[in-house]
């Protein structure tokens, strides 16, 4: 037997979209990150990029749980002294918010070289009007 790698040439990436109203964040960044990374196909190898591309529509309605609207602090680091600052997540869900979805779904990526390229594949709109109409968009199914 001979072990498959897939190539370059052979990887077919796809285009699914994803309404998040209603979805919990959490629940929801774990199906996206494992799309993102190929791990929903046969052809699957951790160190080869074979994953899809990610539309993510309506991430102001995504649901937080328990009190996290009110406790959860993301945190942002500017390089300089004294440039770290905190911001909760219903003042992010008020300016952005998509970035709720992004920092959620990086966070379940592993940290290396290709997981940068893979994010750059997700693409998170606040409403449900995206300008990726021309590809073939696919639901992706999502029971939690």
């Amino acid at each position: 037997m001979k072990t498959f790698v897939p190539k370059e040439a052979d990887i077919k990436r796809d285009w699914f979209v994803v309404d998040a109203e209603g979805k919990v964040a959490g629940r929801l960044a774990v199906v996206i990150a494992d799309v993102l990374r190929g791990r929903n196909k046969p052809t699957y190898t951790p160190h080869v990029d074979t994953g899809a591309f990610v539309v993510v529509v309506n991430a102001d309605k995504i649901k937080l749980t328990g009190n996290k609207e009110e406790k959860k602090i993301y945190q942002d680091y500017s390089g300089y002294s004294s440039g770290r600052t905190e911001t909760k997540a219903k003042d992010i869900r008020a300016k952005h918010p998509e970035r709720i979805i992004m920092q959620a779904v990086k966070g379940m990526l592993p940290t290396n070289r290709m997981s940068r390229q893979i994010i750059k594949r997700l693409k998170v709109y606040a409403g449900s009007v995206h300008p990726h109409a021309a590809q073939p968009l696919q639901e992706l199914e999502f029971n939690g």
